[in-house]
């Protein structure tokens, strides 16, 4: 099985290189990502009401009442509302309006965020995502040291995890589009899952193309390449496989509030699997001595 031939290695540049693209595209276009409250500041009210109530029913009574609101459905009739920063006061008239207009309800939870907390939060999970990926060059640096020019090790892994973050950020564009799915804090959690998840396996191939390198040389660059991937490649598709198969049973069966969680984090382990084992050893296999 030879996994870095050139014809091979140019398909997963080309594949992930198109996939990027597209996600960069909706990001890059007007409203690119749907942002959480925590990232764009507003409030959230989460409503149980008594009648049987439609999302659109409620949509249509929120439009009347001058809201441009979000709405996602819990359970049965509690829907999950996010709207631009209101007060107080604002939201006990709002319930008064709903409760005469669609029946009688109950207030599950509220939450507000200013536009102040809202920028403090997108500033510290961006402060997150740049030392986690400064921390990870380190450490593959170090880790690989006793080769030559260890920091090609480490880049290539960096350039990995931004390949799957990429992806993941323009997939969550496209849904938001498409669902209207936003992003919230939690994704960042899933995002920082995501690199430490991909870094583990890219690590797991890495380590055995050291072995082999010290044992073998560099005479023959491609094939020590190609029998490292090889003698990895069951490991990390069954480690992968099982994670994702537990994130599918979470993604259908759990609960409203996690599901962008654990959509991010199955997209994110799918792309890291296959970055690890295609695209960070093939661009390190490129760095080194090109596709000869």
């Amino acid at each position: 099985m030879n996994l870095v031939r050139k014809k091979l290695v140019y398909f997963y540049f080309i594949l992930s290189g198109l996939v990027i693209l597209i996600g960069i595209g909706s990001l890059v276009a007007p409203s690119g990502l749907k942002l959480g409250i925590e990232f764009s500041s507003g409030s959230t009210l989460s409503l149980d009401f008594t009648e049987n109530v439609t999302q659109d029913e409620l949509r249509q009574e929120l439009s009347t009442l001058g809201y441009e609101a979000v709405i996602r459905n819990l359970e049965g009739e509690a829907y999950i509302i996010t709207l631009p920063v209101i007060t107080i006061e604002e939201k006990k008239q709002l319930e008064e309006a709903l409760t005469q207009r669609l029946g009688e309800l109950e207030e599950l939870d509220f939450d507000t965020i200013s536009p102040a907390i809202s920028k403090d939060i997108g500033r510290q999970a961006s402060i997150a995502i740049l030392v986690a990926s400064v921390g990870i060059l380190l450490y593959v640096a170090w880790a690989f040291r006793r080769l030559p020019s260890p920091f090609k090790w480490g880049s290539c892994a960096i350039v990995a995890l931004v390949h799957d973050v990429l992806i993941v950020l323009g997939t969550f564009s496209i849904l938001g589009r498409l669902f209207n799915i936003q992003i919230d804090a939690l994704f960042v959690t899933a995002a920082l899952a995501i690199v430490g998840y991909s870094v583990n396996n890219t690590v797991v191939v890495f380590d055995r193309l050291r072995e082999n390198l010290l044992l073998e040389g560099s005479h023959n660059l491609a094939q020590t390449f190609n029998r490292s991937i090889v003698e990895t490649l069951g490991r990390c598709l069954n480690t992968s496989l099982t994670t994702i198969f537990a994130l599918l049973a979470l993604l259908f069966f759990g609960g409203i509030t996690t599901h962008n969680f654990i959509l991010a984090l199955t997209i994110g382990v799918t792309v890291g699997t296959f970055s690890s084992i295609f695209i960070a050893p093939s661009l390190l296999l490129t760095w080194e001595r090109g596709l000869k």
